[in-house]
């Protein structure tokens, strides 16, 4: 076992406290889970899904509402697949799972030509067999380990490709109807969660169904905006508030904001005519050796402390 430092140990410290922070915030600002929740923690193996039990499990501990946690896993068959990690690690914990075995990966073979994208059959089957999973245990909170990145991908990729403004909601009903799925994740980093991960030694399990489809328009996204994330700091923490600043009134959609009752008597809306003119379009922060933007005076940052 290697020594920590003093300084490694501080920075893992606050590391821990920041990460356990933004989900609190993120479960309160969207009432993630509430008092008697069984939440289904979908771990994967992957990095993500580690730190959300492992975050979920501290505020079990510590929150002022009782909630049972059960991870599930899906084994889908993939070749090579070390059945016997995730089994021995929730073993080790003491947490109550299930793991659950599907041959997704021949389906997804036998049903996409060789080359091409697997993402989003297997994504689909895999959601459904969740759901199903869930009904079974009598979970009433489905929680995924997507992060802030996740969310910032997805709205861009909708932009470039899909002509919408969307994302990944924190929380929405499953799409059979029957279920809450929640993204306690949803104010992390990813950067945050590679050293958590990295720093707590969590038994990785990578995703060999995929293979190295690096030309996936994700994947170009991401690096897209890891180039500016080095680049430009602070681009992507104000992109990210951006989506909790909507100004409907300064869209175009029609659906969304009743631009055809607009006439002089409605008065000035949302600042006018003023498009990006405002220097102070967001608060401004400062990004210092990756810890929380530091909000200049005047400025207030909601925090939700998780001891």
């Amino acid at each position: 076992m290697s020594v920590q430092t003093a300084k490694q140990v501080y920075n893992f410290n606050k590391l821990q406290k920041r990460l356990r922070r933004h989900v609190g915030e993120a479960i309160a600002d969207f009432n993630m889970i509430e008092e008697g929740d069984k939440v289904m923690v979908c771990l994967s193996g992957g990095k993500d899904s580690y730190a959300l039990l492992d975050i979920l499990r501290n505020l079990q501990a510590h929150a002022p509402i009782r909630f049972d946690i059960v991870a599930v896993n899906l084994d889908q068959k993939q070749p090579g697949f070390p059945a016997h990690v995730l089994p021995a690690y929730l073993d080790e914990l003491g947490v109550d799972y299930k793991i659950v075995e599907e041959d997704t990966y021949s389906i997804v073979k036998d049903k996409i030509p060789e080359g091409k994208t697997t993402c989003s059959l297997c994504s689909r089957l895999r959601r459904g067999i969740l759901y199903r999973t869930a009904t079974e245990l009598g979970a009433t909170k489905i929680a995924l380990g997507h992060h802030r990145d996740d969310i910032l991908e997805t709205l861009l990729l909708n932009m470039f490709y899909g002509g919408t403004l969307k994302s990944m909601p924190p929380k929405l009903v499953s799409d059979d109807g029957k279920h809450v799925v929640i993204r306690p994740l949803a104010y992390c980093k990813e950067k945050d969660l590679v050293r958590y991960a990295e720093a707590r030694a969590f038994p990785i399990i990578p995703c060999n169904l995929c293979g190295s489809q690096e030309n996936l328009q994700r994947q170009a996204i991401k690096t897209m905006l890891q180039d500016w994330d080095k680049r430009f700091p602070g681009r992507i923490e104000s992109m990210f508030r951006s989506l909790q600043n909507l100004v409907p009134s300064h869209l175009l959609d029609h659906r969304l904001f009743d631009f055809k009752g607009v006439d002089r008597d409605s008065g000035v809306i949302d600042g006018g005519d003023i498009a990006f003119d405002k220097p102070e379009v967001a608060p401004r922060f400062s990004v210092e050796d990756d810890d929380e933007p530091v909000a200049e005076p005047g400025e207030r940052l909601q925090i939700i402390e998780l001891k």
